[in-house]
């Protein structure tokens, strides 16, 4: 038998307890055969039915007993004849027995594949456990599953269960359920068995291995902890993404039945001059370039070969660190287990110490690693401590590897504790929103945990072979509909939502559309709505609304603000994520324009336009978290215009109530709420004492000029 080829028997449940679920069981069947044609061509697979009226067995005709047991498909490679089988399963109306399917199964197995014979022998059970097991001639039910046990692992076999059971809310396990579990149970205790409890059609069809993958180490060598200390390890894959199969190009020009046609299309590239069409550069005259700037720089293969880091092989413990200095979202790529060389006392024992001691410590690992010889590349990973809870289980590690520098995406966001009260969600909101979370729990009290990982298939895959398997038998075959047990994979379960908590937490949130400006109309600055006349009224503390959309930020990349439209520049130079330095910029250049502004006002006809964009560099500087820009600009702003020729901006300031950035605000401000106030509550005593001086002349410079030159 080849090494990986497995024998695999179906031993399905058809009792009455199971007809509501047999559509499920035979997709799940159907499935699990169809990955098989793909992966496994040379698998063969056996069906066998429990709960059938009339007994179809070997076993029945040579020794008796065996009732309502069938071989309803002898073991064969798989072929269409079993799914065709699959597809009109027998509703039987006899108790399934499930002991005695296990010893047909295995009788088929020893029949087919002789005694003592080598290779993947698998016994595959889908049952309810809801009927009674007949009590054996001699002895217990637990001295049967003792002997049934001792004779799969004299011969090799692997007991797979899965008791599918779609419990009613409120529903209780009953006592012949919990008796025909824990026989199935103790096979995992005395035989190589796995036995699988699901509630769902969706983890039934997850349940079912479709296909069984050898581990294979990536690596086999010393865990260096210091040049001293070296631990014989090897390293699996734990997790891999599975990914949907390339498509390979294929010609239709062979006859069609050409046994012998590969139908494989070859592809050859050609390099040409391009002074000369009809003339080929050989690969010696042709040469790699990079773009530098404006430039290219050619880099021969000689001097590729030479830049490539080569280092050696092997795994090394640069220090440790807290595992809280790790945080999940830098884990990248796969994750790997390491686990002691087997059967070397002394390196199970070190991994033992090791992983249990960064267990008690809170502390995780870092490692440089290269996998193998003449590695192009140096990992960096975090080294992670996985205490068994299983006393034949060895402790081990769990790595991830973590990112350079050059892997980061940092985008800087204000924190949400430096909004104001008006930006944040009320109390109803909240809790509008936390019953909006409970109701879409996945793990629901005495509820099957759903779309847990190990029993949940990729939705993608699935779908991808699922019209596979009908394109090979139709041509023409249309894309299927999304089975239901693959949507309960993509969509959210319609069980768990309650319709009053969803509307509740809607109407909490509101959503307005936000229409799109029409591309061709202009609207110049006095068309547009004033900030400070939307912001009259309210306190400097309260933020303004702004209505600018997403759509309007994206559109286009401010580089500079301009003195047509200084705060839709402004806003989009902060929005902006590119690059650090865009915040930084837009302060700097607004407090800038505010300053021009002021300087080249004529009798205030500037000053409604300044006083915009204060109100905007305001807003600015609380959401980027730069309190401290503002408030010295308003300080200078009170030198340079309280009781000189701008004080009127500086008493239109004080009528709008602009304040300075509080604590409450940000907390980066240096400046309390009391002193906010106090900072214009100054004001209005300057300006009340300057109202008792007599008035100046007040000579505007601008009259002036015009006087002269009249």
């Amino acid at each position: 038998m080849a090494r990986n080829k497995e024998s695999l028997v179906l031993l399905l449940d058809i009792s009455p307890s199971m007809h509501n679920h047999l559509h499920y069981v035979e997709r799940a069947m159907s499935t699990l055969v169809r990955r098989k044609f793909y992966f496994s061509k040379s698998d063969e697979v056996g069906l066998v039915l429990f709960g059938a009226e009339e007994p179809d067995n070997d076993l029945q005709k040579e020794v008796g007993g065996y009732e309502n047991v069938v071989v309803f498909q002898p073991i064969k490679v798989v072929d269409e004849d079993i799914l065709e089988a699959l597809s009109r399963l027998p509703r039987g109306m006899a108790p399934g027995d499930f002991l005695d399917a296990i010893v047909v199964g295995m009788d088929l197995l020893i029949k087919k594949l002789g005694k003592g014979s080598k290779g993947n022998k698998h016994l595959c059970l889908i049952t309810g456990a809801q009927s009674f097991i007949k009590e054996p001639d001699e002895g217990t039910k637990e001295d049967q599953v003792d002997i049934i046990a001792n004779q799969m692992k004299e011969h090799g076999m692997k007991l797979d269960v899965v008791v599918f059971r779609q419990r009613m809310p409120g529903q209780t396990k009953s006592e012949l359920f919990s008796e025909n579990l824990s026989l199935l149970n103790r096979f995992s205790r005395r035989t190589e068995a796995e036995v699988i409890v699901v509630e769902s059609p969706t983890s039934l069809l997850g349940a079912v291995k479709a296909r069984n993958i050898s581990p294979v180490t990536i690596f086999r060598g010393d865990l260096e902890l210091t040049p001293n200390m070296k631990i014989k390890v090897w390293v699996y894959k734990k997790i891999c993404q599975e990914k949907i199969p390339a498509l390979k190009k294929y010609s239709d020009k062979a006859p069609p039945n050409d046994p012998y046609a590969t139908r494989e299309v070859k592809m050859d590239v050609e390099y040409k001059n391009r002074e000369d069409p009809d003339k080929t550069v050989p690969p010696e005259q042709r040469i790699k370039g990079f773009k530098y700037g404006p430039q290219v720089v050619p880099i021969s293969m000689v001097e590729q070969e030479t830049l490539k880091f080569k280092p050696e092989k092997g795994v090394k413990l640069l220090g440790f660190t807290d595992a809280s200095n790790i945080p999940r979202h830098y884990y990248m790529k796969d994750t790997n287990i390491f686990i002691a060389e087997p059967g070397n006392t002394k390196a199970i024992l070190a991994v033992s110490a090791v992983s249990r001691a960064m267990e008690e410590t809170k502390k995780v690992g870092i490692l440089r690693c290269v996998w193998r010889e003449r590695q192009a590349n140096v990992v960096l990973g975090v080294l992670a401590p996985n205490i068994s809870d299983t006393s034949n289980i060895a402790d081990s590690f769990y790595f991830n590897v973590i990112p350079f520098v050059e892997d980061i995406r940092e985008f800087p966001f204000a924190s949400f504790d430096s909004l104001p009260a008006s930006q944040k969600p009320n109390i109803v909101q909240q809790e509008a929103a936390d019953n909006f979370v409970q109701m879409l729990d996945l793990a629901p009290p005495e509820r099957e945990e759903a779309l847990r990982p190990e029993f949940t298939l990729n939705p993608v895959l699935e779908r991808f072979y699922s019209f596979l398997d009908r394109k090979s038998r139709r041509s023409d075959a249309d894309v299927p509909p999304v089975d239901d047990a693959v949507k309960s994979i993509i969509e959210p379960d319609p069980q768990l939502i309650v319709e009053n908590e969803l509307d509740r937490f809607c109407s909490q949130f509101q959503l307005k559309i936000n229409p799109k400006k029409d591309k061709a109309s202009k609207k110049f600055w006095r068309d547009k709505p004033s900030l400070s006349q939307e912001a009259a009224g309210n306190e400097a503390g309260d933020d303004v609304k702004n209505g600018i959309s997403f759509d309007s930020l994206v559109a286009r990349k401010t580089e500079q603000i301009g003195s047509l439209t200084p705060v839709q520049d402004f806003e989009s130079m902060l929005a902006r994520r590119d690059s650090d330095e865009w915040v930084p910029k837009a302060i700097r250049e607004m407090k800038k324009l505010i300053t021009d502004l002021l300087d080249s006002s004529y009798k205030g006809n500037t000053y409604h336009k300044a006083m915009d964009c204060l109100v905007a560099l305001r807003n600015g500087c609380v959401q980027q978290e730069e309190p401290m820009e503002y408030n010295n600009f308003m300080r200078e702003l009170r030198s340079n215009c309280q009781g000189k020729r701008l004080n009127d901006f500086w008493e239109l300031i004080v009528s709008k109530n602009v304040r300075l950035i509080n604590k409450n605000e940000a907390a980066e401000s240096d400046v309390t709420e009391e002193e906010a106030k106090g900072f214009l509550a100054k004001a209005d005593g300057g300006r009340n004492e300057a109202s008792e001086k007599p008035p100046e002349a007040d000579v505007d410079e601008m009259e002036q000029l015009l006087g002269e030159v009249v």
